[in-house]
């Protein structure tokens, strides 16, 4: 079974990987969506089996389960402190979120109506990818949210982006 690095989270029902360097605050992170309501599976080192053509199944060893390491605070246990409800066992990996030190994207109007998405291959599976930039005064827990309630629509049909610049086309005819 092969290991990603990373915090494995389910967040507004889907499932989540938190991954990026060390040190860029993915624990922190956790943290802070577990305190918003969502359940953490896998701190570290999530474990991912296909299971089907396109699906991926994220599982936490179990030596680590329940288990979160936050600079600072140490080892905690994430079931003792919040609850049977903060934590859950599996998975489906639906989206990967990888945080970036500093905001290293371009500032212009046109990339920023650009999808940020690309795709992680993950045992054979294309899985959408997101880069988020980590830089002070950013709430990273409201971005990824956000940034999964997005793809959450997406897979429904619906893009904003598109909906966006179809409207200002049709608002310039």
């Amino acid at each position: 079974m092969p290991i990603l690095h990373g915090v494995f989270m389910e967040i507004a029902g889907t499932g989540v990987l938190l991954a990026g360097q060390s040190g860029l605050g993915k624990s922190e992170l956790a943290l802070d969506l577990i305190s918003r309501g969502h359940r953490l599976i896998a701190d570290d080192a999530p474990e991912f089996t296909r299971i089907a053509r396109n699906t991926i199944l994220g599982t936490c060893p179990d030596a680590l389960q329940n288990f979160l390491e936050v600079r600072g605070l140490g080892i905690l246990n994430i079931r003792e402190m919040y609850g049977d409800e903060a934590v859950q066992s599996s998975q489906h990996l639906e989206l990967i979120i990888k945080l970036r030190a500093g905001d290293q994207t371009s500032s212009n109007a046109e990339y920023r109506m650009e999808s940020p998405e690309s795709n992680t291959c993950v045992r054979g599976v294309d899985i959408p990818t997101i880069v988020l930039p980590v830089a002070p005064n950013r709430n990273l827990a409201v971005l990824v949210e956000a940034a999964t309630r997005s793809r959450s629509l997406s897979k429904r049909g619906y893009v904003a982006s598109k909906d966006f610049s179809d409207r200002q086309k049709k608002l310039m005819q």
